[in-house]
């Protein structure tokens, strides 16, 4: 986001830290659709400073599911390559996002009014599993 505001950069990672946070605490009591990767609907509140200056709701989504992984002893081949220290092989796909959307929330401040935009997920995938991919 070029020449974002600090103030703005501390929205954005607030909703992250709130969606990180209610995932891991169940969001809202909704279980996920079981088998396959899903979207997974919750309402997020977005806060402009720890006070609460400015505040808004807005329902936005995550991925949420399980996919296919495997673990099977290693070929021969892979065995030589890594000087035996590779016996395990694993393969494994991670439910992630395939498409986000931007979602503008209103924020009230008193009489005043703000806007900021923040993403969710249209659709989910099973995918590579990648340490971050937005």
């Amino acid at each position: 986001f070029p020449q974002e505001s600090a103030e703005m950069s501390a929205l954005r990672a607030l909703a992250l830290s709130v969606l990180t946070a209610v995932l891991a605490s169940g969001g809202n009591g909704i279980q996920p659709l079981g088998p396959g990767c899903h979207l997974y609907p919750f309402n997020v509140t977005i806060r402009s400073d720890r006070r609460g200056t400015c505040q808004g709701m807005q329902s936005i989504s995550a991925c949420v599911g399980y996919c296919e992984s495997s673990a099977f002893p290693s070929k021969y081949s892979v065995l030589l390559a890594s000087n035996f220290k590779r016996n395990i092989t694993s393969v494994s796909q991670c439910c992630t996002i395939n498409k986000m959307q931007k979602v503008r929330v209103k924020l009230f401040c008193g009489a005043r009014k703000e806007e900021v935009d923040i993403f969710t997920a249209r659709s989910c995938r099973c995918d590579m599993c990648r340490l971050s991919r937005y």
